[in-house]
């Protein structure tokens, strides 16, 4: 995280297939040259506004849409108001939507869309956690395809109009049931079950009425309560039940029993 007169920038790269570094920024004097990625830009404003230049054409971004900028296509960047700007961006690779899509994102840089800009907001919550990868994976698989439905395009089967598959999240779910403590990632789970990822998510939900990442922590923390109520200490209970470290596992703990797992195995007095 670095500091200077009033800016604050904060990145890193979590371990999530397809995203490449994220990026957290408050700029209030800071401007962007004209300049190119190798990647999607996927940003979001949290306050302020920031103009720019796509290609040569002046675009905005506010705080209620979601801008998706294309690799390779140069743009600038700086804030359209006093007081700077707050940003939320996920870079990712540039073969997560597809160069078919490219032309259609430079004419058209910014949606309107709520629940799109929700599910990206959502997406930055999830991935500022580790341990959160999978989570991170199906939020992601849902964006892509709304982005790509925004510019035209199809992602796989998961846009192709067919019905969710129950067979299929069953066989989902019997691949989460075995892979408790060492997880499960997305990709791998489309490649083993021969589905496209958002296929997946949606066949999950459509049947078992929550997505993968959510059904996997709720059986490590059936898990992680047998193991405390064992007299297992918290910090073995988190590696032993799949969750990245104790505050990981703390986290979900309390959201799922309403208390920690100290508290959770205390005995009446």
């Amino acid at each position: 995280m670095g500091e200077h007169a009033g800016e604050l920038v904060r990145a890193w790269r979590p371990a999530v297939p397809g995203v490449t570094e994220v990026f957290h920024a408050r700029f209030t004097e800071h401007a962007y040259p004209s300049h190119t990625h190798d990647t999607w830009t996927l940003l979001i404003v949290d306050d302020g506004a920031v103009r720019y230049d796509l290609d040569r054409h002046e675009h905005g971004a506010l705080p209620a849409s979601v801008t998706l900028l294309p690799p390779h296509v140069a743009h600038d960047g700086r804030s359209a108001r006093p007081g700077g700007f707050r940003k939320r961006v996920v870079y990712l690779d540039d073969t997560t939507l597809g160069p078919s899509l490219t032309g259609h994102a430079v004419d058209r840089p910014a949606f309107d869309d709520p629940v799109l800009r929700r599910r990206v907001d959502q997406l930055h919550h999830v991935l500022a956690h580790p341990g959160e990868e999978l989570a991170a994976q199906s939020r992601l698989a849902l964006i892509t395809e709304r982005l790509a439905g925004h510019l035209g395009g199809h992602l796989g089967e998961a846009s192709n109009g067919r019905r969710p598959d129950p067979g299929l999240a069953h066989r989902l779910r019997d691949l989460l049931d075995a892979r408790v403590r060492e997880g499960l990632g997305l990709d791998e789970a489309g490649r083993l079950l021969h589905a496209h990822p958002t296929h997946l998510v949606r066949a999950f939900g459509a049947e078992f009425g929550l997505p993968p990442h959510r059904y996997l922590t709720g059986r490590r923390i059936d898990l992680a309560r047998r193991l405390v109520l064992a007299g297992m200490p918290p910090a073995d209970v988190a590696t032993t039940a799949g969750f990245h470290d104790q505050a990981h596992l703390t986290r979900h703990f309390r959201r799922v029993t309403g208390t920690t797992p100290g508290r959770f195995a205390a005995r009446p007095g």
